[in-house]
Order: C-alpha cells, then structure tokens, then sequence
C-alpha cells in the first residue's frame, strides 16, 4: 500500500475508531472504498495485511452498518465484498440505526416522571434525532425526484 493509500487507511481506521468499531474495519472500509470492483475475503486480507479473523469480522461490521455488501457469484460459494454507494443506500442504513436508538429512548421515557428533568434530557435526544431522520427523509425524497425528473427527461429526449 502507498504512503497516500496508507494515510487514508489511517485516517478511517481513526474515524470508525471513535464510531466505537476496530481499527481493523475502517481498514478495510478504506480498501473497499478504492476498489473499482467486488474483492474477496483473501484480496481483502492481502490488501490490508490483517488476519483473516480480522477480514471477516471487519466484513461482519460493515454489512451491518449497511456501508458495504457481500455477494456470490454464478452461485459459487466465493464471496465478493464491495463498499455500499450512493447517498440513499448510506442514508437508509444510518437512518434504521436512528429508529432502533430512538426506539430505546422512548422506552427510557416511560421509566421517569414527565415533569423530571431526566425526561426533559430524554425528549431532548429523541426530538434531536427525529430531526435528524427527517432532515434525510427529505434530502432523500429532493434527490428521487431530481432522478426522476432527470430519467424522464432523457426518456423525453431519447423518444
């Protein structure tokens, strides 16, 4: 790996670091992310010069951030590891995660007094990211419609 591709490993590995995941998984975040095409487990490991337990499970982690996607091939066993693009893609996975926090803090909600300062706190996260998943709810729903508007122009212009 470069000097420029192992600063950039670096500085993912940082950023998902302070996510709370390995270092190991902002490594291969990375390699996905200048991969122009799917790679396997074992180009991964070469790629990165991690294990294969940590290749796996930094895999593992990324699949369930919905930041990449594995798949197979002509129904071979092999799998194919590629980062996730798109803003819709990446703003749906943050945006499941979201609920499920949301989710838990109106559970928190029912355990204290709606007068107590504690709930005021709790009302202040949940509103924090209710806005959040609506910022990109609507971000989402402008870009659709600049796509579809755009498709249908070139369908316009092709016809």
């Amino acid at each position: 790996m470069d000097d420029r591709r192992e600063r950039f490993a670096d500085g993912l590995a940082d950023l998902l670091a302070s996510w709370n995941l390995p270092r190991a998984t902002g490594r291969v975040y990375a390699a996905l992310l200048l991969s122009d095409v799917p790679v396997t487990l074992d180009a991964l490991q070469d790629d990165t010069g991690l294990s294969k337990g940590q290749t796996s499970t930094s895999v593992r982690e990324l699949t369930s951030w919905g930041l990449a996607r594995a798949t197979t091939r002509h129904g071979g066993r092999r799998l194919y590891i590629e980062a996730e693009a798109g803003l819709d893609t990446l703003l749906d996975a943050s945006h499941r995660r979201a609920r499920l926090f949301i989710a838990a803090l109106r559970d928190g909600e029912e355990l204290v007094p709606a007068d107590s300062p504690a709930r005021g706190r709790l009302e202040d996260v949940v509103a924090l990211f209710d806005g959040y998943v609506s910022a990109g709810e609507q971000i989402l729903a402008r870009r659709r419609d600049v796509d579809a508007r755009s498709r249908s122009g070139e369908a316009a212009a092709s016809g």
